[in-house]
């Protein structure tokens, strides 16, 4: 996993390097030297926006290294010369010892003067704000930021686009929208969770020597998976295999009009790796493809929670949700199922709108219980609005993992996965898939990936982040087939055995 560190404990990180490991302050910003990267072949005046702080001295470092290696670099202060303080200032004289220039942007008319250049830069190196800003940028600075959103050439930003909050991602007023980032040592929250990661670009995390241990002795609390973290739970094939070893997933889903949701699910448990997998819902027009068994379940209909239970028996695992039909019965058949089935659950889509303003329940249930929310379910389960959840997707997840005990899987742009069952907060980041999934009936197809998972026996919590991973993957997959437009839940669901087989090649 690689560490994704909040604004204070980059700042703690940083203290502990610099007092206890003994590397100054001032070789910490040379990192800004993989920028240089980015600028390539390119030739014509670069322009490096730089504050007054930290973040201003990397710019400085960048400019004098370009102009180092012969490529022309013109540094715009956005800050009055004074305020220039500490490494910053030791760089700002660097730069200017070795022929550098600083022409002042400080002020609306020389912003006005020279935005022009600044705009038609090959590239734009923002070396305004750090990770410290904790407050709307408004005024001049505003503007600033609003030139460089403006350059024709690409803009890469140094540590954080500016603007950014660190911890949340959220624009705090304006922010930079960036071609690409470069953080040092560690990935920050605000450029790995949405929205900031949709603003930050390709990002680059330089390494500065800082150890590993050292984040782990903070008690960091969020990670980006890697494909190294996921293989314990995908199975490989074995000579003896047989249908029932591999698990038998149950799909409680589908009513009139919704009959896909189901199909979906109840398909993509067998791609990702289940044995067997009976779809479960009222008796008309029930049909599924060939491999899927059927059974009726009508939930409005008597003794229709004696009927779950039944199903359920010898089952390795039963997901619950998509395309369900929203009456009273429904929302019975849920509760029961969280109340008296001693079998794994998956709940997503209409069996969680079941349970809006009652998510306590989930905790309740008998046995491990993974929930797939997208942003508006969770925000029901929690009470909330969807904004308020989208703000601080990190905080919701924990919330909503310590509200229900469940696996949280809270879908979007970076999904998130916090274990409500181990109760520390920790919160993992997926990286793979991306606009391929926002399509209709992509959730449905990552349910069924997970009650696989679930049901080839792994522990929740590593089934739950190996589906996201693989199903992102296999959304990643079917974009390159087809094209980053156009792809649909359908072509997701046959890519998960080539991304199964690329994870865990034969």
């Amino acid at each position: 996993m690689k560490y994704v560190v909040s604004a204070a404990e980059m700042r703690a990180i940083d203290a502990a390097t610099i007092d206890g490991i003994g590397l100054p302050g001032a070789v910490l910003m040379e990192v800004a030297d993989a920028v240089v990267e980015e600028v390539g072949g390119q030739r014509g005046a670069v322009a490096v926006v730089a504050g007054a702080g930290n973040n201003g001295g990397d710019g400085y470092v960048v400019a004098r290294v370009l102009r180092a290696r012969g490529l022309e670099a013109l540094v715009y202060q956005a800050a009055r010369r004074g305020e220039v303080r500490g490494d910053a200032l030791l760089h700002l004289l660097a730069y200017e010892q070795t022929g550098g220039m600083a022409t002042s942007i400080a002020e609306p008319g020389e912003l006005a003067e020279h935005k022009g250049a600044i705009q038609q830069a090959p590239v734009v190196v923002d070396a305004l704000f750090g990770t410290g800003l904790a407050r709307p940028v408004s005024g001049h600075l505003a503007d600033v930021i609003e030139v460089m959103n403006r350059a024709r050439g690409s803009v890469v930003s140094v540590d954080i686009p500016s603007g950014l909050s660190a911890d949340s991602g959220a624009p705090l007023g304006v922010a930079v929208r960036a071609q690409r980032t470069v953080t040092m040592a560690f990935l920050k929250l605000g450029i790995a969770v949405a929205p900031g990661v949709a603003r930050a670009g390709r990002v680059t995390v330089a390494e500065i020597g800082i150890p590993v241990a050292l984040a782990q002795a903070h008690g960091i609390r969020v990670a980006v998976l890697e494909a190294s973290d996921v293989l314990g739970a995908l199975r490989r094939p074995e000579l003896l295999d047989h249908k029932n070893r591999r698990g038998h997933v149950l799909v409680v889903a589908g009513s009139p009009g919704k009959r896909g949701a189901a199909r979906l699910t109840s398909f993509a448990a067998l791609r990702a790796g289940a044995g067997l997998s009976t779809l479960a819902s009222d008796g008309g027009e029930l049909a599924a493809p060939d491999p899927i068994m059927t059974a009726a379940l009508d939930a409005e209909a008597p003794g229709a929670i004696d009927r779950l239970a039944a199903l359920a028996e010898g089952k390795a695992a039963v997901a619950i949700g998509p395309g369900m039909a929203p009456g009273a019965g429904g929302k019975a058949l849920v509760r029961a199922a969280i109340e008296r089935l001693a079998v794994p659950l998956v709940l997503d889509a209409d069996a969680l709108n079941h349970l809006a303003g009652e998510a306590g329940l989930i905790a309740r249930a008998n046995t491990s219980v993974v929930i797939t929310p997208h942003p508006g379910e969770a925000a029901r389960l929690l009470g909330t609005t969807t904004a308020e959840v989208e703000a601080d997707r990190v905080a919701a997840a924990r919330s909503l993992a310590e509200l229900t005990r469940a696996v949280v899987v809270l879908k979007g742009a970076g999904t998130l996965v916090c274990d409500g069952a181990v109760g520390d907060g920790f919160v993992t980041i997926n990286p793979t898939g991306g606009p391929a999934l926002a399509t209709a009936g992509s959730g449905d197809v990552l349910t069924g990936v997970v009650a696989a998972l679930v049901g080839q026996g792994h522990e929740a919590g590593e089934a739950a982040r190996a589906a996201v991973y693989l199903h992102g993957l296999a959304g990643d997959l079917a974009a390159a087939r087809i094209g980053p437009v156009g792809v649909t839940a359908s072509d997701i669901l046959e890519s998960i055995p080539a991304a199964y087989s690329n994870l865990l090649p034969p």
